[in-house]
């Protein structure tokens, strides 16, 4: 049985692990990509931070003090400090490896620009059919906008992240589902209903899954700017 407080923690490590330990192996090398992933990391990090202390205060969501270990800056658990580092990189390191065995994943451009586009349509429509809906409104916006920003730089990377962040929604879903109740019946992380939509999968809600491509995206985004940049 697992120890209630490690709960939060546990995800976290399980989420990091085994990203982190193949990331040595001869065949991926994605330690010596480190240099491109920690400052991108770092600022979205930042950025999501502010965002999720404003939402905890505002109670818009918050966190279950029986399944975390117990210091909190700004009304969230250190372990949410850590989320934006384990889940970037578990993600990271998986666009990294697709990128190595399906290179030509960067040529195909227009359907998943196509793709991009009309998310952002429909984004923008549902964030300004629900203003009350602060997590619905405020995620879809600020994914609509950073999308069509990348679509106005004729990124080449679009596709690639789509067929990673399809292939990682399984274990999104699988650790997400523990932080909100759907496996171990702890609800470690608590949303209020009257600021999303109330739709959920499982348990989780449906906003997670946009909030998710915007965390990833951007730390994607960084990542291929600074990696851009040093090449030759």
């Amino acid at each position: 049985m697992i120890p209630e407080h490690l709960t939060y923690l546990l995800v976290d490590l399980f989420c990091i692990l085994v990203p982190f330990l193949f990331s040595f192996h001869p065949l991926l090398r994605f330690y010596r990509q480190w240099r491109y992933f920690l400052l991108p990391c770092l600022l979205t990090a930042s950025f999501f931070l502010i965002w999720d202390g404003l939402f905890t205060g505002w109670g818009v969501w918050g966190f279950n003090h029986a399944y975390v270990l117990g210091p909190f800056l700004f009304g969230m658990p250190v372990e949410e400090f850590l989320f934006f580092l384990c889940i970037p990189y578990a993600s990271v390191f998986s666009y990294h490896c697709f990128g190595l065995f399906l290179p030509r994943l960067r040529g195909q451009y227009r359907l998943a620009a196509a793709f991009f586009l009309l998310q952002a349509v429909v984004l923008f429509l549902l964030a300004f059919g629900h203003p009350a809906q602060w997590y619905t409104s405020v995620t879809f916006i600020l994914l609509a906008a950073y999308s069509l920003f990348l679509l106005v730089r004729k990124v080449d990377f679009l596709a690639l992240f789509l067929v990673t962040y399809l292939f990682i929604l399984i274990p999104f879903v699988l650790s997400n589902g523990v932080l909100t109740g759907s496996f171990l019946g702890r609800v470690v992380v608590w949303y209020n209903n009257e600021r999303n939509l109330g739709i959920r999968i499982l348990t989780i809600p449906v906003e997670d899954i946009f909030y998710g491509m915007l965390l990833l995206l951007m730390n994607v985004g960084g990542y291929e700017y600074l990696r851009k940049r040093a090449q030759p």
